[in-house]
């Protein structure tokens, strides 16, 4: 018999993305299958929808919004299954989008965590921003995909069609095995969304495990259905969650030097906007490093027993891809020199 698995998809007042979406994930082919959406305490009509509308669907409930890591925490602490799939509420997917995941990581028992190929739900012949085909991460920690750099997105020709061992995977459409969700205790609920998934992924390699892309799958994610990239809020989260991980997965000495060169890389970001007539923007990231610094004890205390340096993890691009994109004027994922 096949794993069993189990498709959760956490929502908050996200009607239209369910009427959209949902359609194509119940029409999934796979043959020890649950579909579960956890409610967010939603108030919009979203839950009758799918009770209505599609009866096989499961529905759990959280008695408020708890964003997206405790949100999923708490709803996954009721789901038994071999394997886990977190499942954006805009992801479409198609029927055997399952199989080729399960397989590759039933292959080799250090695969913690996957994800498939990532492509745009409106031109699916372009990479999505958030996943693409692997996330990778360079040497001051600034995440990217392998078909993805900062805002340039790739056509896909087939030149990432291979499995490949990566830094993290994307929560669009993210696969692990309960046991390992369990023997890491979940996402981080302090992060509450952005940047949880590469925190996941980096305390699962620093365990010994490895993070995989599945070239043999695709799925099509719209993005920004919760939050769009204009939005303040992601700007606060995704400055205070980077310095966070940095603090709790590198070795010591390592997480203080590497913060300190981020700092400048955000003075120069909080300049930038502050150029541009974005004082909320500015704001951001004056708000991310007050409460990064606040609660430095906190996150100290969450550190694991073992952290690597960064650079002897797969994934890891040893140079700068800020001076690469914006000196080097490199656009490509494959243009990165990943041995240098």
């Amino acid at each position: 018999m096949e794993p069993s698995v189990a498709v959760v998809i956490l929502n908050w007042n996200g009607r239209a993305l369910l009427e959209r979406f949902l359609p194509s994930v119940v029409q999934t082919e796979y043959p020890n299958l649950q579909l579960i959406v956890g409610d967010n305490a939603s108030t919009d009509d979203s839950v009758a929808f799918v009770h209505e509308h599609y009866p096989q669907v499961a529905i759990l409930t959280n008695e408020q919004n708890y964003g997206f890591a405790d949100g999923y925490n708490r709803i996954l602490s009721r789901v038994d299954a071999d394997y886990y799939v977190l499942l954006n509420s805009d992801v479409e997917v198609p029927q055997n989008w399952i199989k080729p995941v399960i397989d590759l990581m039933q292959s080799d028992q250090a695969i913690g965590a996957a994800q498939p190929k990532i492509k745009w739900a409106t031109q699916k012949d372009q990479f999505e921003y958030a996943g693409a085909a692997g996330g990778f991460v360079d040497a001051d920690v600034f995440p990217f995909c392998r078909g993805r750099i900062f805002d340039q997105v790739e056509t896909d020709h087939g030149q990432y069609d291979d499995n490949l061992e990566v830094f993290w995977a994307s929560g669009a459409a993210f696969f692990i095995k309960k046991s390992v969700w369990n023997e890491v205790g979940g996402l981080d609920v302090d992060l509450f969304a952005h940047m949880e998934e590469i925190d996941l992924c980096w305390r699962l390699k620093n365990m010994g495990y490895k993070v995989m892309c599945c070239a043999g799958a695709e799925v099509y994610h719209l993005g920004g259905g919760t939050l769009s990239a204009n939005n303040p809020f992601k700007t606060y989260l995704n400055f205070r969650n980077n310095l966070i991980i940095m603090q709790k997965n590198l070795p010591k000495g390592e997480a203080y030097r590497r913060i300190f060169i981020r700092l400048w890389y955000d003075l120069a970001a909080w300049l930038q906007f502050l150029l541009k007539g974005k004082p909320k923007f500015t704001l951001a990231i004056s708000k991310a490093h007050f409460h990064f610094f606040r609660q430095l004890g906190k996150t100290a205390r969450k550190r694991g027993t073992k952290q690597i340096a960064l650079k002897k993890h797969q994934g890891v691009y040893k140079g700068s891809v800020v001076w690469a994109y914006f000196v080097h004027k490199v656009r490509k994922f494959s243009e990165l020199n990943l041995k240098s």
